[in-house]
């Protein structure tokens, strides 16, 4: 089997207003991917254009082991589920109404499996979606993407707007998904704190570029926060210094931790550290 569930390269899609340009991924077996950045950044973009949903204007995307664009990517719609920040449900349906659509849909829909993930979430089979809180209606999308079986998950913010609770609770449905064999999975989110628990990878898109792509712990052990004077922070290599917070009495830098003199006390970076300070760059 091919080592990676995803692979993109060269990736472009043009918008007035809005490039994600030349995007270079790959998300492999028995990982999860966490894709983040703000609003706008492109993460929805990305995971449309891995469901060949848009017209691309440059670049490959192979999906468990196919391009993303020839007849046997139609059959292997199958083996994936997929989440999207809005799940497009018919209003006046309920979940047990959905399981009956779905099974008409998937060759590999498990109805005992569906209710099984029903009853777990605790979700009223006979109410209609309409009636659903925003908690409701994600983990009914995730229950569906579950029940025919995929070996690769794509969410689309999956957890944003849910109280903490929630989320701990699908952040361990998706870490466990994708530690069985032969699965991954891709979630984008612009809650951070999400991504650092449960991701092996980190992308992070910024304006339609990729600003880094790396496993987590490479990332958190190769950055810290220095906190020093403005003289001593003109000591350090230019090159190791990714932003910098400058204060009245002194500063606060995100540094790559090598190049760091032995004296200097430089301070755990989260997952969150780095992207801000990366994004902000310089602030007085």
């Amino acid at each position: 089997m091919e080592s990676n569930a995803i692979e993109i390269r060269g990736l472009c899609k043009h918008y007035k207003g809005f490039s994600l340009n030349d995007l270079n991924l790959d998300l492999p077996y028995g990982c999860v991917l966490g894709l983040v950045g703000e609003n706008g950044a492109g993460k929805s973009t990305t995971i449309r254009l891995i469901m060949d949903a848009l017209e691309r204007d440059g670049g490959t995307i192979s999906v468990l082991g196919e391009d993303n664009r020839s007849k046997e990517f139609l059959d292997l719609k199958e083996d994936i589920g997929v989440v999207l920040d809005e799940t497009f449900v018919p209003e006046v349906i309920s979940a047990k109404q959905l399981g009956k659509v779905m099974a008409g849909t998937y060759k590999n829909w498990d109805q005992s499996a569906y209710d099984g993930w029903v009853k777990r979430f605790e979700l009223p089979p006979d109410k209609k979606f309409k009636d659903y809180s925003r908690g409701m209606t994600m983990k009914l999308g995730i229950a569906a993407a579950l029940s025919h079986h995929p070996r690769l998950l794509l969410l689309d913010e999956a957890t944003g707007g849910l109280d903490p609770m929630v989320r701990e609770e699908l952040l361990e449905v998706f870490a466990d998904f994708a530690a069985e064999d032969g699965h991954a999975v891709l979630l984008s989110s612009h809650i951070v704190s999400d991504l650092e628990r449960i991701c092996d990878y980190i992308a992070f898109l910024h304006k339609g570029k990729l600003v880094l792509c790396e496993e987590k712990d490479v990332l958190l052990d190769k950055y810290g926060i220095l906190k020093c004077s403005k003289e001593q922070l003109s000591n350090i290599p230019e090159e190791a210094i990714h932003g910098k917070r400058i204060g009245t009495y002194g500063v606060e830098a995100l540094v790559e931790r090598e190049f760091m003199p032995r004296d200097a006390v430089v301070d755990r970076a989260s997952l969150e550290d780095i992207i801000l300070y990366m994004v902000k760059g310089e602030q007085k």
